[in-house]
């Protein structure tokens, strides 16, 4: 007993210093971060406010909702954000027809060979947005690569509407969402265990029902993320429906540049802003409980 007496203050002593270390770290941790915190706060959060605070008044300058009666009133409102979405969605399902498989070719290769594709996933990041609308224009317009090979070849008598469209519009946005999209899904399938692929097919298992049984759910939650990711980005796409839909695609980011540029209408543009942020937030949301399910324990093994 009069041992143990003896070792506690020495015990408690040790402990209380622990903790002054522990809230040193803290403290230390947080001085690194809050630079970060401020850059959010004055770039993000304080812009989002504003965004809020504006679209809170109407033209004679007091409190009203007349700017979200507008679009909740008006059936081209309704038209452009059904435009948007649908124009989000195509480049999300496009994106994960080709990435996933894509994905999971890459995943099968040499470490060297996955480097190098890897490397050509990349590089299109290296090239301006609006560079690359544009070249898709020079591709697609009537008078374009493709029109003229097609009618050198007798393939087509008059050219085709390629451009200045919704289908242009979504074939520019895959092609720079793509590569978004294919990096949390490599992420995903590289961290899938080898053996588990062996074990199915020890076991009897095709090689599709061992892809669609076993690899896919364990890559579930790389290919959401991705999904989301592409689909919240698409959302606030302005450079390439502007170029490549030539007017004839009107998405919510368009709407709201035209709102400011001809009318200077701070309020009507800062509600769209304000709804296309809600929506941002709730697809958020609904992804983080998405991860969370799918990354419950046992969830990929009882999908399969």
């Amino acid at each position: 007993m009069s041992t143990a007496s003896q070792n506690t203050p020495a015990f408690d002593d040790n402990t209380v210093r622990l903790a002054r270390d522990a809230q040193q770290e803290r403290l230390v941790s947080f001085g690194f971060v809050l630079p970060c915190l401020l850059i959010v706060l004055i770039c993000v959060i304080i812009p989002c406010a504003w965004l809020f605070w504006l679209s809170a008044f109407g033209a004679d300058g007091t409190l009203s909702l007349e700017n979200y009666e507008r679009l909740t009133a008006s059936a081209s409102y309704t038209r452009i954000f059904i435009t948007t979405f649908q124009v989000s969605l195509a480049t999300v399902v496009l994106c994960v027809l080709i990435g996933v498989p894509f994905g999971a070719f890459i995943n099968q290769l040499p470490a060297r060979q996955q480097t190098w594709f890897l490397v050509a996933i990349l590089l299109p990041f290296w090239t301006s947005l609006l560079v690359r609308a544009y070249a898709w224009l020079v591709l697609l317009q009537r008078t374009g690569m493709v029109n003229s090979t097609l009618i050198s070849l007798g393939i087509i008598e008059s050219p085709l509407p390629l451009a200045f469209n919704a289908f242009a519009t979504v074939l520019g946005m895959v092609h720079i969402m793509l590569p978004i999209f294919l990096l949390p899904v490599l992420g995903a399938m590289r961290s899938i265990d080898p053996a588990v692929m062996r074990a199915s097919a020890s076991m009897g298992a095709s090689r599709s029902y061992t892809f669609r049984r076993v690899f896919l759910p364990l890559a579930a939650p790389g290919i959401t993320a991705g999904a989301i990711l592409v689909f919240v980005m698409s959302l606030g796409f302005y450079v390439t429906p502007a170029i490549l839909g030539g007017g004839n695609v009107t998405v919510v980011s368009m709407r709201i540049a035209r709102s400011l540029s001809n009318y200077a209408n701070w309020g009507a543009a800062s509600a769209l802003g304000v709804v296309l942020l809600v929506f941002t937030a709730l697809l958020f949301a609904f992804s983080y409980a998405l991860q969370a399910w799918l990354r419950a324990p046992g969830k990929a093994v009882a999908n399969a």
